[in-house]
């Protein structure tokens, strides 16, 4: 057991002259009343900083017990704390950061999924309304940083017109917008004009989850009910890794000017995001 050296309390912090002429008077167990107690290995670390001036020693003393905190990816840019917030948020058979249990059909691994055609096109129609949504709020910018976000080449409502039009040419009737599409749209024009930061947080889920998952979805829906026709829904025009990079580079710069309450709040908003998104993605299985 290290043993202990009393030293008066008043002394905890010690200057170069209280060091040099302090001498430990006794060794004791038992502590007395109004000492403070410093281990042998204290007095090493102490002699450290012996040359240096007080305030210096102090404020050292002062960053040791209190580092600053360091959050899951902040140290590449705050996109990357969007990021691994929402990948917790993925069940294993979606990502294998994943920690979620699953809990609806549309969270087990897309090769389990049995879509079907009428399911498929409520999906389509309820995600085109809330990209028609995103691209209006930035294109009016209730806010001057949403400008930054116009024309990125991630927009999806034009694309998934022109495969509405494709349907509608089979032969099919195209739907109009049901609940969770029109819940969703209502929330994000809400969210744009009083909350800046969580509207962010379904910006950046909503385009970035479907260059990823989404595009997985698309193939396997294809595979299994369009003869593997790839919808114009998951193409980009241009180097999609090269759009995406725009856009973390974009994301990154506004956020650079929020407060960490700022960012913890778009943080938090990450599950509303995944529970509005997984409403409109089970339509696929209805």
């Amino acid at each position: 057991m290290a043993s202990l050296t009393t030293v008066p309390h008043s002394a905890c912090f010690l200057s170069k002259t209280q060091l040099s002429e302090s001498r430990p008077a006794r060794v004791s167990f038992r502590p007395r009343p109004g000492t403070c107690f410093l281990q042998r290995g204290s007095f090493r670390a102490a002699r450290g900083i012996r040359n240096m001036p007080r305030k210096a020693a102090v404020v050292a003393a002062t960053t040791a017990e209190k580092p600053k905190k360091r959050y899951p990816g902040e140290a590449k840019g705050f996109v990357e704390e969007m990021r691994f917030v929402a990948m917790k948020l993925h069940t294993r058979d979606q990502a294998k950061e994943g920690e979620k249990e699953v809990k609806g059909p549309e969270e087990r691994a897309v090769t389990k999924w049995e879509p079907s055609v009428d399911g498929y096109l409520r999906f389509l129609v309820d995600s085109k309304l809330v990209y028609d949504t995103l691209e209006r709020i930035v294109e009016d910018s209730a806010f001057p940083f949403y400008a930054e976000f116009r024309n990125t080449g991630l927009e999806r409502s034009e694309k998934l017109a022109k495969d509405l039009e494709w349907f509608k040419e089979q032969g099919y009737n195209i739907p109009e917008p049901s609940s969770p599409g029109v819940t969703y749209a209502h929330h994000l024009k809400e969210l744009s004009e009083t909350d800046p930061p969580a509207f962010i947080c379904h910006f950046y889920n909503v385009y970035f989850a479907h260059s990823a998952g989404g595009r997985m979805i698309g193939k396997k829906v294809a595979e299994k009910l369009l003869d593997n026709k790839e919808l114009e829904f998951y193409k980009w025009d241009g180097e999609l890794p090269q759009l995406l990079q725009n856009v973390r580079d974009k994301l990154n710069k506004v956020a650079e000017n929020w407060t960490r309450e700022e960012k913890d709040h778009c943080l938090e908003e990450t599950e509303k995001s995944f529970k509005y998104s997984g409403d409109i993605l089970r339509l696929i299985l209805s």
